[in-house]
């Protein structure tokens, strides 16, 4: 199966279905998947905006909304995550996952499914120590911590996570800390020299998702956010220690801002000359390479054991001229070749695992505390057995999530003559069809947007 990966979207769903139609031509092959690592920028209209963390200036309403509206349809199953810049009430509509338009499927806040066989997970969101140990509290509207924390990494997202067995394919927006000394250190410093300070300090990155890189195992780890390629491979070893599975959540490095690496829209507040020392390479589209002095390369280590298994990792650009921000991959299949679309599936043990765990969901700033490992397994053993006996039935005998979930419009679409004023509103909180339905399936009460009490559904 050939899969399209593309680093940051931007909003840029037109450019990135161009770019991969191109490619098709000139190679002669069909790409039947496609990933995006965050950044989608799922805007429906002007009002969605204000629920995106970015200054004023960089709020733009881009492709997404004809996709919504059916103006334009996606041409090939596309899976998404979150990013730190993102619609974020819309998603959060979605939070279990769910299709954000037509052949546009979002993972939810944290997600796996099966496409023909092969397990895809992932988690949405950029770590921040602050937030990493919270509950999901933010309520619309959004204040000024709010809007930014929504996309923050929870631990309860990373532990649900760290129950899947070895996907073949993970996506996270944030890179995994210390990821950068598994690949070409000295190339990515010198076109990045602003990373410097944060490779010298240990805090690039998200120490969580490293925690679920050596746990999981993935043959493949995709991500985005930094705005460059990079490559790296790290070799796994039996026998060697790791994070417990019950939670990899390494403890946070003691770090000013990991939000971004600080990025100009993260510190609006901060004198000029400050931030103009920090990295504004989120928003600003600077990206040249610089004659720095970087460190040289270390010596060549001794041979190492022969790893068990490996994990190819690959961060991707933007979607921009002249920048490597698409790779397309061909990765075996557990299901003979069809030329039927590629079918986006559930995954049994993330349905055992979201039942098993959903009593742990906090809307508020504490968090529970959560299972111990040999009990969370036994939870999530009993849950299978439930999911397995129930959920197929539920589907018609199969595992096809649009037998359960179907798009639905919630808020209306972009109309031509709308603008973006500085004083709009952020838009009302809707219940989405789609997480009532996934809810029902599972049995379990919809905490995310349950409808207002006193409607019909909400009985």
């Amino acid at each position: 199966m050939k899969i399209a990966v593309q680093g940051c979207c931007h909003g840029d769903l037109d450019a990135i279905y161009a770019h991969i139609a191109q490619l098709e031509a000139r190679h002669k092959y069909k790409v039947d998947l496609v990933l995006i690592c965050g950044d989608f920028q799922a805007v429906r209209n002007w009002a969605d905006l204000q629920c995106m963390a970015v200054p004023q200036k960089y709020k733009e309403l881009k492709d997404f909304y004809k996709y919504y509206s059916g103006e334009r349809a996606a041409p090939i199953p596309t899976i998404v995550i979150g990013g730190n810049h993102e619609a974020s009430n819309y998603m959060w509509e979605l939070y279990h996952g769910g299709w954000l338009a037509p052949n546009l499927y979002f993972l939810g806040h944290a997600g796996s499914v099966i496409v023909n066989g092969i397990r895809i997970s992932g988690a949405s969101g950029i770590f921040k120590a602050n937030d990493f140990r919270q509950g999901h509290h933010e309520k619309m509207p959004y204040d000024k911590s709010a809007i930014r924390s929504i996309y923050h990494t929870r631990e309860y997202c990373v532990r649900k996570l760290s129950l899947l067995p070895s996907p073949r394919i993970f996506l996270s927006h944030d890179w995994p800390n210390q990821i950068e000394q598994h690949g070409d250190l000295h190339r990515l410093l010198t076109r990045k020299r602003h990373f410097r300070r944060d490779v010298a300090t240990n805090s690039l990155g998200s120490p969580p998702l490293m925690g679920l890189l050596t746990t999981l195992r993935p043959q493949w780890w995709f991500a985005a956010h930094m705005h460059t390629r990079f490559e790296a491979t790290v070799a796994h070893f039996d026998g060697e220690a790791g994070p417990s599975t019950g939670g990899p959540s390494a403890e946070p490095a003691k770090v000013e801002n990991p939000d971004e690496i600080v990025i100009d829209d993260e510190v609006e507040d901060v004198p000029k000359e400050k931030v103009q020392r920090q990295n504004p390479d989120e928003i600003t589209l600077s990206d040249e390479e610089d004659n720095v002095a970087v460190p040289a390369p270390p010596q060549a280590a001794p041979p190492s054991p022969v790893p068990s298994s490996i994990t190819n990792f690959l961060a991707l650009d933007k979607c921009l001229p002249d920048r490597q921000f698409l790779e397309v991959i061909d990765t075996p299949t557990d299901t003979p070749p069809s030329s039927s679309p590629a079918t986006i599936s559930y995954d049994p043990v993330w349905l055992a695992i979201t039942r098993a765990f959903h009593p742990n969901l906090s809307l508020s700033k504490v968090q529970p505390a959560f299972p111990k490992e040999t009990h969370a397994r036994s939870l999530l053993e009993r849950e299978l057995k439930w999911v397995q006996d129930n959920i197929p039935k539920k589907l018609g005998g199969s595992w096809d999530i649009k037998e359960c979930q179907t798009f639905v419009m919630t808020a209306p679409p972009h109309r031509p003559g709308e603008k973006l004023t500085p004083e709009m509103p952020q838009p009302p909180w809707y219940t989405n069809p789609q997480t009532e339905a996934f809810c029902k399936m599972l049995e379990i009460p919809n905490k995310i947007n349950p409808p207002p009490k006193g409607t019909p559904s909400a009985a």
